[in-house]
């Protein structure tokens, strides 16, 4: 009789649990989550946006969706340091596949994004999309913020992304945001921010060199007292880290964060209200080992370790 052991991105049931499968055989779905449309009883949907046409350097994050799904599977077996649960076991979590849009119709792309974004949450689902450049940011902040209302920003990036410019890229879509009334600047603070830009527009900035006069601790305590009560978006762009740890990206910047330093941040996150996060900006033809995908995907489990903190595990059944 042969072995059936594999392919649990297909095979799998329920969106609970991990699943015991080779990293280097099967489906490559987030964690080997289920893949499924199905939201129903869905805390979060895993949704891939393969676009890369609002760069302003080198392309390629179009394959950052399926390079961060394929590093997950080095750790979808269990719980990841520091936590000592595995968050499938406490949220239903399923990977919705990736949003469908006219190539090279950025207005099509817009659209596509909102409306699957708005299927999700209207659905009672969180959203945990993987790009793609940062631009994809904006549809899915319109979908969260009509919703929501107006949101608080946790924002990780070497870059504001809050340059004026009316032209709409990675390097502009939250200054749009700004001005659409998506997000509240003085609850939304930029951790990482390490290239100029003479406007901060209320934002709080916490460039590497504050980071490390702060301590990590400190860096905590400031996002969690500018944030408060307010619901909140998590936007992690991967070149928030130094190129020594993320070099497969298209604008990296020296002097950034270490993973290690992004993923203890992280880890003490909880008690903010995050309604949703996006893990962007991983291009895989500039990477070297997987480390950067690799990156991506711990820190997007980080994040579902961070929701499922204070949940019970699901009852076995």
């Amino acid at each position: 009789m042969p072995r059936h052991g594999s392919d649990h991105a297909f095979l799998n049931r329920e969106p609970y649990g991990a699943m015991s499968e080779p990293p280097y055989a099967g489906a490559t779905s987030f964690l080997r989550t289920r893949y499924s449309r199905d939201l129903a009883g869905v805390d979060v949907a895993v949704l891939g946006v393969p676009y890369d046409l609002g760069v302003t350097n080198r392309p390629g994050t179009r394959f950052g969706p399926r390079a961060v799904r394929q590093a997950s599977t080095q750790i979808a077996w269990g719980p990841q340091h520091p936590f000592d649960f595995d968050p499938r076991d406490r949220l239903a979590i399923v990977d919705y596949g990736d949003v469908a849009y006219d190539v090279g119709y950025v207005d099509d792309m817009l659209r596509q994004v909102e409306a699957t974004a708005d299927t999700i949450i209207d659905a009672g689902a969180s959203v945990l999309a993987l790009g793609g450049d940062h631009f994809v940011s904006l549809p899915l902040l319109r979908a969260h913020a009509r919703r929501h209302g107006k949101l608080a920003l946790v924002h990780f990036d070497a870059h504001s992304d809050t340059w004026r410019d009316g032209n709409y890229t990675h390097g502009t879509m939250f200054f749009h945001a700004m001005n659409e009334g998506l997000i509240d600047p003085a609850r939304s603070v930029q951790t990482g921010i390490r290239t100029h830009n003479p406007e901060t527009h209320g934002f709080t900035i916490l460039p590497p060199e504050t980071v490390d006069a702060l301590g990590l601790d400190g860096v905590v305590e400031t996002i969690k007292r500018t944030v408060g009560g307010s619901k909140a978006y998590l936007s992690f762009d991967i070149d928030c880290l130094d190129p020594a740890f993320a070099p497969g990206t298209g604008t990296p910047v020296c002097g950034g964060l270490t993973s290690y330093a992004a993923l203890q941040i992280l880890a003490r996150l909880g008690g903010i209200a995050f309604i949703g996060m996006d893990l962007v900006e991983v291009a895989p033809a500039y990477d070297v080992g997987e480390i950067t995908a690799l990156a991506g995907a711990s820190l997007a489990m980080q994040y579902l370790s961070v929701m499922a903190k204070d949940r019970p595990d699901r009852p076995a059944s």
